[in-house]
């Protein structure tokens, strides 16, 4: 996994609403990428969530916010809508950024080991140098973290 210090992997992925994104157009912004394992889910969703109602206050500090799952972007334009998310939403779904960031792995769910999303946050600043890193996050309070790391830069 991606620690602080580390650039952040480039990449370009389909988004909801049918966009594209692509890191090099983010050059010398800060940004918030964070790794979950499934729209529609009660912990993503209830992380999503965090992130909109918190989102007017990094919108305010000049960052972005994307969300990347392996969903569709079908599924992602579902979820953005069903729960008025107002950042994006990244489909990965060969899993190439995940395992670019070492959100992608063995986790224990349920008391066993299975291969899957491990849900991550980092931020990465405008020069493209990760500046703080979740490796496995708890989702209580886990937006409060970040913007405390978002005030830091």
């Amino acid at each position: 996994m991606l620690v602080v210090g580390d650039s952040a992997p480039a990449f370009e992925l389909a988004a909801d609403g049918g966009a594209t994104v692509r890191s090099a157009g983010l050059e010398g912004k800060p940004y918030v990428i964070y790794f979950y394992p499934r729209d529609n889910t009660p912990g993503c969703t209830t992380e999503a969530c965090d992130f909109r109602d918190n989102f007017g206050r990094l919108e305010a500090a000049g960052v972005r916010v994307f969300g990347v799952s392996k969903d569709s972007v079908k599924s992602h334009d579902g979820f953005k809508a069903k729960f008025e998310l107002p950042f994006t939403l990244l489909s990965d779904p060969d899993k190439s950024l995940q395992l670019a960031y070492g959100a992608w792995g063995t986790k224990k769910m349920y008391g066993k080991e299975v291969e899957g999303t491990i849900r991550s946050t980092f931020l990465v600043d405008k020069k493209g140098t990760i500046a703080a890193a979740w490796p496995s996050v708890k989702v209580k309070g886990h937006v409060d973290q970040v913007l405390e790391a978002v005030a830091k830069l």
